[in-house]
């Protein structure tokens, strides 16, 4: 059966510019956070390598600014996004007389391909698989209140976090004893650590196919983790945070939700920051410390909250600045990179690859959080201006294309409809 003629790409007069502004906006935290995170190598490299990389004042100091400002905020705010824009295209298409089920059943499928050729083709970092399945999940929230998607919101951010600590901490311990449990636990370390320096190994070779290969082989090793659990309920409880958000039109009529926003800006940064701080607090105290203590573990629920209420502090105040047009025709220039987002992350993936690993400029664990932060926003640079460049000519992204093309059965059309996405996100 065809899906009704109604259904299709929205056009760029339906487009939700702040929401497009904001998603360029995360993307580049994004970018930031897995560039010092992944990308350099410093995540694979010996601790004591990677301490040393960041050890004088300034890139302690970068070090700090990012682990308060950007870690796991930014991508916090580009997961609440996705369910936030669910939210959205179920509204269309019921205002249209369509079902959204079908369509974006297919759209999730396709986001699934690009997503395991991304990760095992070029970066094992990839994000995009595990959208596409947790997208699934939310399909089964798209009929269901308001009050049981935020009870859902709440058990999945803040209950099993916790509890998957403790049985991460317990495990086997009740039947096996500490000390074999013990002993497990430094062997599986000692796996992952054999693990992390092969793949550093291959990322350093002057060999592309080498590289690759091993960047397959991780990501295919790494199938099996204990923690995906974890990450899948943490994403879909973000995904729910959007689609209420999306539900009640927070983002899509800002002045009607003027006072909620500015009560959500001001605790969410307040809160975020305040956790922030002791979070930062706490890794300077214990930096270099080979045994850190095991109550340190159980701060993963507050740095959780603090990851949430930062990113929500940070989505209010991008919102409200937004109404005002000086600050509108500012944060209006990351409106085509939010339009042509998964072109730019997939493209993130090839030149940082081509930056760092041995095949290219070889810098993989060898730039320092300073460096690493520069190249990122020269790169970041280059994509904006390439965003308003294309979007300027064509009507999607590159990749946007290719997604909406195998979504819908057929190719669709790169100019017709082309209208100027600056001056209308101005």
């Amino acid at each position: 059966m065809s899906e009704p003629s109604s259904a299709g790409p929205i056009e760029h007069s339906e487009r939700v510019h702040l929401l497009d502004a904001l998603r360029g906006f995360a993307l580049v935290g994004v970018f930031i956070s897995n560039s010092l995170s992944w990308f350099n190598g410093r995540l694979f490299l010996p601790r004591e390598e990677a301490l040393a990389l960041a050890a004088s004042p300034l890139e302690l100091t970068v070090n700090s600014l990012f682990g308060l400002l950007i870690d796991q905020k930014f991508i916090t705010l580009f997961t609440f996004l996705f369910g936030l824009g669910f939210a959205l295209q179920m509204t269309r298409a019921e205002a249209r007389g369509a079902s959204i089920v079908p369509v974006y059943r297919r759209r999730l499928a396709v986001l699934l391909g690009l997503g395991l050729v991304h990760m095992f083709a070029l970066w094992v970092g990839d994000i995009l698989s595990t959208y596409a399945l947790v997208g699934f999940m939310l399909l089964a929230f798209r009929t269901r209140s308001d009050r049981t998607v935020l009870v859902w919101a709440a058990v999945l951010l803040f209950v099993v976090p916790p509890a998957f600590t403790v049985l991460q901490r317990v495990g086997t311990e009740p039947w096996d004893g500490r000390e074999a449990t013990e002993r497990a636990q430094k062997a599986a370390r000692e796996v992952e650590a054999a693990r992390r320096a092969a793949f550093l190994a291959g990322l350093s070779s002057d060999s592309v196919v080498t590289s690759q290969q091993a960047n397959a082989r991780y990501a295919w090793d790494g199938i099996p983790n204990p923690n995906r659990p974890l990450l899948l309920s943490i994403v879909l409880g973000r995904f729910l945070l959007g689609l209420w958000a999306g539900r009640r039109r927070l983002l899509q009529d800002v002045e009607q939700h003027r006072p909620f926003l500015r009560k959500m800006a001001a605790w969410g940064l307040g809160v975020g920051g305040v956790i922030g701080v002791i979070v930062l607090v706490l890794n300077l105290l214990y930096r270099g410390v080979s045994s850190p203590p095991g109550w340190l573990a159980w701060m993963r629920l507050p740095k959780d909250v603090g990851y949430l209420f930062m990113g929500a502090g940070y989505a209010a105040t991008f919102a409200l600045l937004f109404q005002k047009e000086r600050w509108r025709k500012v944060l209006g220039v990351f409106a085509p990179a939010g339009r042509m987002a998964l072109t730019l992350y997939l493209m993130q993936s090839l030149v940082s690859v081509c930056l760092y690993d041995g095949w290219g400029l070889g810098l993989v664990g060898r730039t320092p959080p300073s460096l690493t932060v520069l190249l990122c926003l020269g790169v970041l640079v280059a994509q904006v201006l390439f965003s308003h460049w294309w979007l300027a000519r064509f009507r999607f992204g590159p990749v946007e294309w290719l997604w909406r093309s195998l979504t819908y059965g057929r190719v669709q059309s790169l100019r017709e409809g082309l209208a100027n996405p600056v001056s209308a996100a101005h």
